[in-house]
């Protein structure tokens, strides 16, 4: 994969990330995830429909700033005061479309994003135990927390550098499903933007959950 893969906007390139590894390094280790589920998100400079669910729908802050960076980089924000999330910017410089990875299977440094998760909310009895691989990084925030992602450490960085290494799999994934955005306010959430992909019977692919006022 070169930077020229991210250059499309991000509804081209989300569902053309499926199955590719992406793997982040740190200093206790790399790990690495297969991707399983992504959304797109258009903002700023893209055609087409205007997307209400984007962070850079309307204009460049300081929290979205990354999402202008040249294609190939790295947004990552704090979602609901609680967990990080990645988006891997796509387009040109100045436009502003990214893609969110949702969801992937760990493939490499398995006891090293168990030990992160233990880490961020240890197991207590009650529980139902420790997380079991196809969850640990089932979502964007058990994603994020299983490669060791933060804002102040991974945004803005390029996606072509250390710490981040990014290939794409040997063969193309030979389905794909298509539907509504998880969790996504309004409109945005609804059939108009079925801007979610995945794999079909992944069991790291998160569960659907209709976002406020979204329609069904």
């Amino acid at each position: 994969m070169d930077r020229s893969f991210f250059l499309p906007d991000a509804v081209h390139v989300a569902p053309q990330l499926l199955g590719a590894i992406l793997e982040v390094d740190s200093a206790e280790g790399p790990v690495g995830v297969r991707i399983t589920e992504t959304e797109a998100y258009m903002g700023v400079g893209t055609a087409g429909r205007y997307d209400p669910g984007s962070h850079s729908k309307d204009r460049k802050t300081p929290r979205n700033a990354s999402m202008f960076l040249e294609a190939g980089h790295a947004y990552v924000y704090f979602s609901y005061g609680m967990h990080f999330a990645l988006n891997l910017v796509c387009s040109p410089a100045g436009t502003a479309s990214g893609v969110l990875v949702r969801a992937g299977q760990v493939i490499d440094g398995v006891e090293l994003a168990v030990a992160r998760h233990h880490a961020k909310r240890p197991p207590t009895e009650g529980t139902g135990g420790p997380l079991k691989e196809p969850q640990l990084a089932r979502g964007p925030g058990n994603l994020a927390t299983a490669l060791g992602i933060t804002r102040e450490a991974h945004d803005g960085k390029d996606l072509f550098a250390a710490p981040f290494r990014i290939l794409l799999p040997a063969q193309p994934v030979q389905s794909i499903a298509t539907g509504p955005r998880v969790g996504v306010a309004g409109v945005a959430g609804g059939p108009e933007f079925p801007w979610r992909f995945w794999v079909p019977g992944e069991p790291s692919v998160s569960a659907f959950r209709p976002g406020r006022n979204a329609p069904r």
